[in-house]
């Protein structure tokens, strides 16, 4: 199966982007029954997490987590003001592998797949590639 890219215009510096239906979509046009769906951000500012989809205030919580992790500071020496970006990016992670099972991605009742922006407002792309396995 070929692969497909999403675009997500981001909005805010920091924020996590529900982009669960965006990548059901993607599997279902496949038409893969049983398989495995591999996504990857290729941002180095950016990243996919897997996390609760039903409370928003679980979104807001995982910023200032990552914020007292990763703050800003004047240390930082590289020039773009945007360290704590590249090691958010990094604790998060570029990628997430899922199972596809009759046809629908494998989650669980509360789980969704985000976009984790931190340096934006800006496009992101995702990859996605859906396989048989």
């Amino acid at each position: 199966m070929k692969m497909e890219k999403i675009e997500v215009s981001t909005r805010g510096r920091q924020a996590f982007h529900d982009i669960t239906d965006q990548i059901q979509t993607v599997v279902r046009r496949s038409g893969l029954e049983d398989g495995l769906c591999a996504l990857f951000c290729p941002h180095t500012t950016a990243g996919l997490t897997l996390n609760e989809n039903w409370d928003p205030d679980v979104r807001h919580d995982m910023g200032i987590g990552l914020d007292e992790i990763s703050p800003r500071r004047s240390e930082y020496q590289h020039g773009e003001g945007n360290s704590p970006a590249h090691l958010k990016s990094s604790l998060v992670g570029a990628s997430q592998t899922l199972i596809v099972a009759e046809g629908k991605l494998v989650l669980g009742t509360w789980q969704g797949i985000y976009l984790a922006e931190f340096d934006g407002p800006r496009t992101r792309q995702v990859h996605v590639k859906v396989m048989a396995g």
